[in-house]
């Protein structure tokens, strides 16, 4: 993996964490920061599954296991933050 595959990686995490704020519906309860980190550390495990895989320097398959990690690591957290259970009725 080379500096400009990390580069790419966390321009794809950064990218799908920010998009993921406005794809979603509803005001999260997660800030704007958290969910860029997320996607930018979901995208750079997909970066290095990707290259263990096989896939070899900038492709097309490669962006898409980044994006679609990114973009299930940010949907898991928005979607389980803020969701207290309550006893009052």
């Amino acid at each position: 993996m080379t500096i400009a595959g990390i580069g790419t990686a966390l321009a794809v995490g950064l990218a799908v964490g920010w998009l993921g704020r406005f794809v979603l519906p509803g005001r999260p309860a997660v800030p704007l920061w958290l969910t860029m980190t997320i996607g930018g550390v979901a995208a750079l495990l997909g970066a290095i599954t990707a290259w263990l895989a096989g896939v070899q320097g900038f492709s097309l398959l490669s962006l898409v296991v980044q994006a679609g990690l990114a973009a299930t690591g940010v949907v898991i957290v928005i979607a389980t933050a803020g969701k207290e259970r309550s006893d009052s009725r």
